[in-house]
């Protein structure tokens, strides 16, 4: 599949971490495609076969948004991941999700290992913000190959209020 956003990587985008940085924003019922991605201790297995299969399938569709989608990971549970990538259309055959609901994101940047680390503080700086957190997304903005091109891994970490 080619990638339908020119990048100099051939594959991720560049991010720009400043929009996404202490934004808080309304979603009412955005669109994705959901695939559902094995863990091992929260550690992803298959991840890029699942986003593969399910870019294949906006590709057919042509389901592609105009700018490059949002794909966020819910961590359901150590075994478990749910992958939502935005689309701007239904893609038949594929499972679909609507995301509705207040966020506020912060980006963080560094080795994947710090996730960890990056929802406790999320969580101290939501508290601090008098906020109650309701559940966590997480944005990995580019796969580790771009990242190291890039020189920068940011990960957006969204909360739903």
């Amino acid at each position: 599949m080619n990638n339908p956003y020119p990048s100099e990587t051939g594959c991720c985008s560049r991010f720009e971490p400043a929009p996404w940085d202490g934004r808080e924003f309304q979603w009412e019922e955005k669109l994705f495609v959901r695939g559902r991605v094995r863990c091992l201790w929260y550690m992803p297995l298959g991840f890029g076969r699942v986003v593969t299969r399910l870019m294949e399938q906006m590709g057919v569709a042509d389901a592609f948004p105009p700018a490059p989608p949002i794909m966020l990971s819910d961590h359901i549970s150590r075994w478990n991941m749910d992958l939502y990538i935005e689309v701007a259309k239904e893609v038949a055959g594929a499972e679909m999700a609507r995301l509705s609901g207040r966020y506020v994101s912060k980006v963080f940047e560094g080795p994947f290992k710090e996730t960890g680390n990056w929802c406790r503080q999320m969580a101290e700086w939501m508290e601090g913000r008098g906020q109650k957190i309701r559940k966590l997304l997480m944005y990995y903005t580019t796969c580790p190959k771009c990242a190291r091109h890039y020189g920068k891994n940011y990960v957006v970490i969204l909360a739903q209020l």
